[in-house]
């Protein structure tokens, strides 16, 4: 059985940004692995950390990543894939960035977290044997996405890459950020196109992730529409050759 490896910086970034192209190699008979970096809980935030779960209603006694872990099992249940894994790294806002506008600015000189998120790559790697490896562009510019990509590189996976187009960063402005640009201008464009089926089950993938939904898309009515005017295309840089069975749901764009 051939391996898809999903790195998703934050809980819910993979199923926005690729969910149909894993619903899809699920039910093509591939294992996808779902792996989210960013996952560790912290005790008693303080500051613009504890901002981030008081704006959306959840008061400091709650576990906010254990609540967020819990829908992310929910999206990959809606997904049809494995139970997906939770690396215990902790976001930006829990390694000294003091406010939102600083989470899409350079990354902090003192954030030195690529070589710890490089290993754990490796180690995933190792363990999965993927045949296809899926990550973000960091378009948008978040700092966690851009350290992912980073630690990725460093990592040197075997596999094909499939670098996803980071949504709804993609859509929140007519240019979005693009720090790594250069990184990327030389790969091919690539996209997968999915029918009723594998916009449904992208939908309630991303319906999971309730804490997130007013924020992002002002409410699940907001997430349907801006699903909707997406029309079932999801958007990458290929890097390498990709499996045949890849190839008939990914072609190069153009």
């Amino acid at each position: 059985m051939p391996t898809a490896l999903a790195l998703s910086p934050h809980l819910d970034d993979a199923a926005f940004s690729c969910g149909g192209l894993l619903h899809a190699l699920a039910g093509d008979g591939w294992r996808v692995v779902m792996a989210t970096l960013f996952t560790g809980s912290v005790a008693s935030p303080t500051g613009f950390a504890l901002a981030c779960q008081t704006d959306k209603g959840l008061g400091p006694e709650i576990d906010y990543m254990r609540l967020r872990r819990a829908e992310d099992a929910g999206a990959a249940e809606a997904l049809g894939i494995e139970a997906p894994r939770h690396l215990p790294f902790r976001e930006a806002p829990h390694r000294g960035y003091g406010w939102a506008h600083e989470l899409f600015q350079d990354v902090r000189a003192d954030d030195g977290i690529v070589p710890d998120l490089a290993r754990a790559i490796r180690d995933l790697l190792a363990e999965t044997a993927p045949d296809l490896v899926l990550a973000p562009q960091a378009v948008g510019g978040h700092v966690d996405h851009v350290q992912v990509v980073r630690a990725l590189d460093i990592a040197g996976p075997r596999a094909p890459i499939l670098w996803w187009r980071d949504f709804p960063y993609t859509v929140r402005s007519q240019a979005p950020k693009q720090p790594l640009r250069a990184r990327f201008a030389d790969l091919a464009e690539a996209e997968c196109r999915f029918g009723p089926e594998g916009q449904a089950a992208k939908a309630a993938a991303c319906a999971a992730y309730t804490t997130q939904l007013g924020f992002q898309f002002g409410g699940p009515a907001g997430l349907a529409a801006r699903l909707a005017r997406e029309g079932g295309i999801e958007r990458f840089r290929r890097e390498g050759a990709l499996p045949d069975s890849v190839r008939r749901r990914v072609a190069d764009a153009g």
